[in-house]
C-alpha cells in the first residue's frame, strides 16, 4: 500500500477544494487550483512501486473535479430553462392545481388609440373608402421621388426623418403609400369608379416633444381620384368626416400651404377645445390636424393615371390630435406613458 501520510494529503486536499468550489463564483476554476497541480507534481517524489497507485488516485481527484463543475452546470441550465419558459405553467406535467390563474378580461381594455382608429376606419368605409395598411419602414422612392420631390430637394437631406445606413427611411408619413395604392386600385379608373383608400399607420419625426408633438404616432392618409374631382369635394369630405366623428360642429378652415405632392396645397385645421387653448390669441385658437390639397399632376403620372383625365385629393391626419380633441386630452405624451390611470378612463 502507498504511504499513509500521502493518501492522507490527497483527501485533505480534497476536502480544502470542495470547501473552495462551494465558494466559487466562477465554479471551472477549481479545475486550475493550485493545490491539485501541486498533486500531480509531487508523482515524481512517490517512490517508483508506489506511484502508480498515487498517480491513479490524484487522477481520479481530477475526474471527481470535473463531475463537480459539470452537474452544477447542468443544474444551473435546467434553472434557466425553467425560468424563461413561458409556457412552463401549462405543461402537461404540472399538476393543474398548481397552475396559476389567469387574469380576467375585465381587467384589461383596448388601447385608446386602436379603439379610435376601428371608429375613424368606419366612418371613411360607410364613406365608401377601403381601408390600407400603411409600412413603418420604406425606401427612397416611395418617400420622396414618387411623390414629385426633386433630386436636389433639401427634403431628402433633412426632413425630420430617421434613415438607416442602408438608406431605408422610417416614413415621416403615410403619403409613402399613395404610389402603391393609386397603382393598386388603377383598374377602378377604367370601370367608371373613383379610388378611394385610406391609410392609417404610425408615423415618425424628430420632433421636439411638447403637449401636441411626439416623434411616433398614428396618422390617416386618404387618397381619392376620379373624373372631375376638385377642391369642393376635399373639404366636403373632410367636414363630412368631422361632423361623424366629433358629434358636433366644430369651424373648421383651409390655409394655403406647400407640399411636394399636392397643387394646391393647404393645411387643415379645426378649432380648439378650451382645455387646449394657452391663451385668447388667434394662434390659439386653432389646431392644426394634417395637410391637404389637390394630388399633384406628377404624383398622378408616376403611378401612370393621366392627370389630364382624372384629379384627385390627398390628405393626412394625426390620430392623437383628434382624439385630442374629442376627449379634452391636454397632452398627446399621455398616449405612450403607459399609465394606468389615463388609460381606464377609456375602459
Amino acid at each position: 500500500m502507498i504511504q499513509l501520510n500521502a493518501m492522507d494529503n490527497i483527501n485533505q486536499v480534497r476536502e480544502q477544494l470542495q470547501q473552495q468550489f462551494a465558494e466559487l463564483e466562477d465554479k471551472k476554476a477549481i479545475l486550475k487550483s493550485p493545490e491539485l497541480k501541486k498533486l500531480f507534481e509531487g508523482i515524481r517524489d512517490i517512490p517508483s512501486e508506489k506511484r502508480s497507485e498515487y498517480g491513479q488516485a490524484v487522477n481520479q481527484l481530477k475526474q471527481d473535479l470535473n463531475s463537480w463543475v459539470e452537474e452544477f452546470e447542468k443544474s444551473q441550465g435546467d434553472q434557466q430553462v425553467q425560468k424563461l419558459d413561458p409556457t412552463a405553467p401549462w405543461s402537461v406535467n404540472v399538476n393543474a392545481n398548481q397552475r396559476p390563474e389567469l387574469l380576467p378580461s375585465t381587467q384589461g381594455s383596448i388601447h385608446p388609440l386602436n379603439t379610435e382608429m376601428a371608429k375613424i376606419c368606419d366612418i371613411y368605409q360607410r364613406m365608401g373608402f377601403v381601408v390600407e395598411d400603411s409600412r413603418e419602414i420604406d425606401d427612397d422612392y416611395h418617400m420622396f421621388t414618387s411623390l414629385n420631390f426633386p433630386a436636389d430637394h433639401p427634403a431628402r437631406d433633412d426632413y425630420d426623418t430617421f434613415m438607416t445606413d442602408e438608406g431605408l427611411i422610417a416614413p415621416a408619413h403615410t403619403s409613402t403609400m399613395q404610389n402603391r395604392v393609386l397603382k393598386k386600385y388603377a383598374d377602378n379608373l377604367q370601370k367608371g369608379e373613383a379610388i378611394a383608400v385610406v391609410i392609417p399607420d404610425r408615423v415618425f419625426r424628430n420632433e421636439d416633444l411638447d403637449a401636441t408633438h411626439e416623434h411616433t404616432f398614428y396618422q390617416i392618409e386618404g387618397v381619392y381620384v376620379g373624373k372631375g374631382v376638385n377642391v369642393g369635394n376635399l373639404i366636403a369630405t373632410i367636414q363630412a368626416y368631422m361632423s361623424d366623428y366629433f358629434g358636433q360642429e366644430l369651424d373648421t378652415k383651409l390655409q394655403p400651404f406647400y407640399f411636394p405632392f399636392t397643387e394646391p396645397s393647404f393645411e387643415f385645421a379645426v378649432q380648439r377645445p378650451d382645455v387646449l387653448k394657452k391663451d385668447d390669441s388667434e394662434e390659439q385658437k386653432w389646431l392644426e390636424l394634417g395637410g391637404c390639397g389637390m394630388i399633384h399632376p406628377n404624383v398622378l403620372r408616376e403611378a401612370g393615371i393621366d392627370p389630364e383625365v382624372y384629379t384627385g385629393f390627398a390628405w393626412g391626419f394625426g390620430i392623437e390630435r383628434m382624439v385630442m380633441l374629442k376627449n379634452a386630452i391636454e397632452d398627446i405624451r399621455h398616449f405612450e406613458s403607459a399609465n394606468l390611470k389615463f388609460l381606464r378612463q377609456f375602459s
